[in-house]
């Protein structure tokens, strides 16, 4: 399992058998420290904190010695003053991912109380580990985690949950694009779910070609590696909601013909978080058995440039039969998901989420925490909900109508990119994903089906230093927001 196995316990802490501790602990000014408790004395905890400097703010971590635990190693994480359940979350996160070397860990938060799945998910997401191609393996975090919390069993379930589905998108995410084609992604969506209440459908290159998938096998044509659609269907009996995942999956991306520097094509493996994201997101709820019928809709392709590639100027038709001039080889993301949410809006589901790292744009708009959000204004409010009760940033982008414009080909219904003006990039690919979402009946004059747009490009990949319970690499972000929609849904 890549993250640690999760336990809760009433036990005081003085009575851990784990091989380590983690305090999670707020400054040193707060009144915890002025009274003593059943799990240590207080007081003196303080004295030893002071003479290390700790000082309590957010996610700081040190190893400290403890009074009455001398046989136990002791580390210290800060939580800031009163933390809720995102402090609480990202502070065990941080001090788990920090904690090396010990299989089995008790984690305390004194003084804590009502918070205990959110003290769950930050370890099971703090301890994630790629087994990876490392001679001496992954780094050891703990493979067992014991919170020192009253916690109930649906809130242990739903953190294993989350953390699975969390490390499941960056498990798929660091394997190498050498490894990892689109044949191979759609075996592993296979494998995964052949022990849950899922159907799924995978459609090759021909199936393809009979079917009018143009986006999909467009972007595709120019690998060796010929592209797929994969649909996996989640149905349980008695679900009055349905909801349609679109995922992107470019399993690499060298920007096809309209090539990207080379600084610029490394870490390109991670451009199918998308697809991961959709399928983690679809497993969780299977696994959870939510009341919610869900369908995820995986578009995997690699976009590579070869005599077979295509060229811009080239003229692709989507699956509804939509025209659209490529411009940009390297804006191939919006084709792909283009016939995807042709596909899902075909089945008249009740919402339509798509999620993709789309454009760089995004990245300038909103940095590297906050995911771009667009879309239907009900729809979009459930989702920002949604990712507030998970403690996901996320941020609302509008998609004006001025822009449609710009959308305008000469020679086909549209085109995919705006060449030499890079003004609104993330929006731009907003309203081009817009047009291919469907109606929410047969009727022509029905309104369109409920849609949420994820732009993950800045999220998906921590490029800098940990944080919190986020190492450097894939994130899973949106993973837990998506699993909290569905709850919802449900």
């Amino acid at each position: 399992m890549p993250h640690p196995e999760l336990h809760f316990t009433s036990a005081p802490l003085n009575e851990t058998t784990a091989d380590a501790v983690l305090l999670a602990l707020p400054p040193l000014d707060a009144s915890l420290f002025e009274s003593t408790s059943p799990d240590g004395d207080w007081p003196a905890i303080r004295t030893a904190l002071e003479a290390v400097g700790f000082s309590g703010a957010p996610g700081v971590f040190q190893r400290v010695l403890v009074p009455g635990l001398e046989n136990v190693p002791v580390a210290v994480v800060g939580t800031g003053s009163a933390p809720d359940a995102d402090a609480l979350r990202f502070a065990v996160g941080a001090g788990i991912r920090s904690l090396i070397g010990f299989d089995t860990v008790s984690v305390i938060a004194p003084g804590v109380t009502g918070n205990a799945r959110a003290l769950a998910e930050g370890a099971g997401l703090g301890g994630y580990r790629f087994e990876g191609y490392k001679a001496d393996g992954a780094k050891k975090r703990a493979a067992t985690v014991t919170i020192h919390a009253e916690g109930s069993d649906e809130d242990l379930r739903v953190a294993q949950v989350a953390s699975s589905a969390t490390a499941l998108v960056k498990d798929l995410v660091s394997i190498p694009a050498e490894w990892f084609g689109p044949e191979d992604f759609a075996q592993r969506a296979a494998e995964v779910v052949s022990d849950l209440p899922v159907e799924i459908t995978v459609l090759d290159e021909s199936d393809l070609r009979t079917e009018g998938y143009g986006g999909i096998l467009g972007v595709g044509q120019g690998s060796d590696r010929p592209p797929r659609l994969v649909r996996l269907d989640y149905a349980p009996e008695g679900a009055s909601r349905h909801v349609a995942l679109v995922g992107k999956g470019i399993t690499f991306d060298t920007g096809g013909l309209s090539l990207k520097p080379a600084s610029s094509m490394v870490g390109m493996k991670y451009d199918m978080c998308g697809a991961a994201t959709a399928l983690a997101v679809l497993v969780a709820a299977a696994e959870l058995g939510a009341p919610v019928h869900v369908t995820a809709w995986l578009c995997i392709a690699d976009n590579m440039p070869s005599g077979r590639a295509i060229r811009p100027g080239d003229v692709l038709r989507i699956k509804d039969g939509t025209t659209v001039e490529v411009l940009n080889t390297d804006a191939e993301g919006r084709l792909v998901l283009a016939d995807g949410l042709v596909a899902a809006s075909s089945e008249h589901p009740d919402l339509i989420v798509d999620v993709a790292t789309l454009t760089g744009a995004i990245t300038v708009a909103l940095g590297n925490r906050h995911a771009g959000v667009m879309g239907d204004d009900a729809a979009v409010a459930e989702y920002l909900a949604a990712s507030e009760r998970a403690g996901e940033l996320a941020w609302r982008l509008p998609l004006p109508p001025h822009m449609e414009d710009d959308l305008d080909s000469p020679i086909a219904d549209m085109v995919n990119a705006k060449i030499g003006d890079p003004a609104g990039g993330s929006l731009f690919a907003g309203l081009f994903l817009q047009r291919f979402v469907g109606r929410a009946s047969d009727d022509a004059d029905a309104p369109r089906i409920p849609w949420v747009h994820l732009d993950i490009a800045g999220v998906g990949m921590n490029k800098g230093g940990g944080y919190g319970f986020t190492e450097k690499g894939p994130t899973g972000a949106t993973v837990r927001s998506l699993i909290e929609l569905l709850t919802g849904q449900a």
